[in-house]
């Protein structure tokens, strides 16, 4: 039987406002105001401008201006996220999903909500026909232990068994909140795959090419943005997070 709800937020659906580096800066914007007790909890979700998230790691390596300019030069901006991890490029063709909660010691369950969610992803996915596990890909970008990767179905764009990434996460507490970001790719991989080899290849950084790929890679049926919604808030509220 589904989990009773124990949050309830708002859901808010946005638009990209044309500057990719105000969208990012959003979600901290609005993680603030949780923790302050303006907002309640909220499920923020978009489709983004083209955008190369670099971690903060990134800006000390020797290539990563070199990086910067390979973003621009294949039309993604560049931008430094405040949470962790390794570049991630997204665009159009992704979700951004910003799950934000207020808690008293957010900080205690920061570890636990990596896991908490990656396993929330697998069965959203698998709701959709896309097989998915939780754990790190030899050689993927923004490498994690609880990454979320496909398995294509020998059906699809890709051959039978091969295994992309497709769910980057990072995370951000402050006193009394926490959010918890994923960049969902759901379509078009060519250009992350393009921009995001020249990002690696420039910052010198392990990089397996074929673990770049979406969701549509993987298997024969359209997976549409509509449905792929849907399914996550279905997910979402039998695990105790109702967003409307």
């Amino acid at each position: 039987m589904p989990e009773q709800p124990q949050h309830t937020g708002t859901l808010l659906r946005e638009i990209p406002s044309g500057d990719p580096a105000a969208d990012l800066d959003r979600g901290i914007e609005l993680l603030r105001e949780v923790a302050q007790g303006k907002r309640g909890p909220l499920l923020r979700i978009y489709r983004p401008a083209p955008t190369v998230a670099f971690g903060q790691r990134d800006t000390r390596a020797p290539g990563y201006e070199a990086a910067a300019q390979a973003s621009r030069d294949a039309g993604f901006a560049p931008l430094i996220r405040k949470a962790g991890g390794r570049a991630m490029a997204y665009h159009p063709g992704s979700w951004v999903i910003d799950h934000i909660q207020p808690e008293k010691d957010a900080m205690l369950t920061h570890q636990h909500r990596f896991e908490h969610f990656a396993n929330l992803f697998v069965e959203v996915f698998t709701r959709l026909g896309v097989p998915a596990a939780v754990g790190e890909l030899p050689g993927e970008y923004c490498p994690g232990e609880y990454s979320v990767h496909g398995i294509a179905t020998g059906e699809s764009r890709f051959e039978k068994g091969r295994k992309v990434k497709l769910v980057g996460t990072a995370q951000r507490v402050v006193q009394g909140a926490w959010l918890f970001s994923s960049a969902v790719v759901l379509e078009e991989t060519e250009p992350i795959a393009a921009v995001t080899e020249s990002v690696y290849k420039a910052m010198d950084l392990e990089l397996d090419p074929r673990t770049i790929g979406s969701a549509q890679d993987l298997v024969a049926t359209h997976v549409t943005h509509e449905r792929f919604i849907d399914v996550l808030l279905e997910v979402w509220g039998e695990h105790g997070y109702v967003f409307s």
